[in-house]
């Protein structure tokens, strides 16, 4: 460890030295601020805007203490605020756009939602239609988004609209942060099979966002999206739990009480499963390490493919262990419309239904391999018969 990591640690320690001695814990909108305040919201972002410029793989001890005190952890109160809306903010947003939103986004005092994905412009996220017209300090919005989780309890949505049909579809798009509360933003619930309303669609209908609330230029919204789609991504697959802890965790505690339990194939099964499960997560641990500070690159997505896959393996195992409990579903189809933090508490059969979204969202594991391939391993890409046509002309 160079003096520099050793400074750096140091201060991080001091950092989290006064937060556990000068804040209570169970005030947890209080502490979080204090967090925040202390730079030991996101240590590698600017000193200023919750960070203390310092390389992210701190962020981890800050987040172990933080734990063992009891203390509230951020991220499951405010998912997408925290692990893509922060990163956009601080990378993209003038003075007045982090003093505004960079707090009250980690303190989940405001719920944020991603407005991405449409019915026809889903995996190829540039063909998206929805239109955001100039009218002078203001746009206008008209269009619908659909898959957008906690959309219902958001304030804040990061919106990405097509304000140029004339150019070429990735160069048409701008990003915008719109209050969920305006005038002509509907919000309507989809019901999926786990009996969960976690995702929505979402209509805006002459909805006016100032342009004050842009994140980056007009045509820029393509290369800010990326960022927020790079950290999506390592948010889905990138966790780095203790050895033997996270999803795997589930696996064991279901067979340590099944009747199967004494079974060599499904111990064995167990075991191939573990070590995939610690391979996952001593390479996000590699990753997070030689990542230096800022954004990811594109080899998030490794993280998020695997993931995916490894729960839906895990998810697969838990259920064949309850046998035909697995079929039933104690507490019936009630529309709950919960948080990320109320789904982690899901039961095992309702983990596995859940499951099955891993492959989808945050972009789907097909076009994962697609960016491996091409951004990663520098392989050709596919055939893209519309990049270059003005989006306008392109055949639907």
């Amino acid at each position: 460890m160079t003096s520099t990591d050793s400074d750096a640690e140091a201060r991080v320690a001091a950092a989290t030295d006064r937060l556990l001695a000068e804040h209570d814990p169970k005030d947890k909108v209080a502490f979080l601020g204090a967090q925040f305040d202390l730079g030991l919201a996101w240590v590698h972002f600017p000193v200023g805007y919750g960070g203390l410029g310092v390389g992210p793989k701190l962020q981890k001890q800050v987040q172990e203490r933080i734990a063992a005190a009891g203390g509230p952890q951020a991220a499951p109160r405010n998912p997408l605020g925290i692990g893509m809306g922060g990163p956009v903010v601080v990378t993209y947003g003038t003075e007045a756009q982090k003093q505004r939103w960079l707090r009250p986004l980690f303190t989940a005092e405001e719920f944020w939602c991603q407005l991405f994905s449409e019915p026809g412009a889903g995996s190829d996220l540039a063909a998206v239609s929805t239109r955001a017209v100039r009218d002078g300090d203001e746009w206008v919005v008209n269009g619908q988004k659909v898959w957008n989780s906690g959309a219902h309890l958001a304030r804040w949505g990061m919106l990405v609209a097509r304000t140029d049909i004339s150019l070429p579809k990735h160069q048409g798009l701008t990003y915008f942060i719109v209050d969920m509360h305006s005038p002509g933003v509907e919000v309507r619930p989809l019901r999926q099979m786990t009996g969960q309303a976690e995702f929505n669609e979402v209509y805006f209908t002459d909805v006016r966002i100032p342009d004050s609330n842009r994140m980056g230029d007009i045509g820029d919204g393509w290369r800010v999206s990326l960022t927020t789609l790079m950290n999506e991504r390592v948010l889905i697959g990138g966790a780095v739990p203790g050895r033997g802890d996270g999803v795997i965790k589930r696996a064991v505690r279901a067979w340590e009480q099944s009747p199967a339990h004494g079974d060599a194939a499904t111990k064995d099964a167990l075991m191939q499963l573990w070590v995939q499960a610690e391979v996952s997560r001593l390479t996000n641990w590699r990753a997070s390490q030689l990542r230096a500070s800022g954004n990811p690159g594109p080899e998030g997505s490794v993280g998020k493919v695997v993931a995916a896959k490894l729960n839906q393996q895990i998810s697969s195992f838990v259920l064949d262990l309850m046998g035909p409990g697995g079929m039933l579903y104690p507490d019936g189809y009630d529309l709950g419309r919960g948080t990320r933090l109320e789904m982690a508490r899901q039961p095992d059969h309702m983990f596995f239904l859940r499951a099955r979204a891993n492959s989808i969202e945050g972009g789907t594991s097909e076009i994962m391999r697609n960016i491996m391939g091409e951004r990663v391993l520098g392989l050709p890409g596919e055939p893209r018969v519309d990049k270059d046509l003005p989006w306008v002309d392109v055949p639907r």
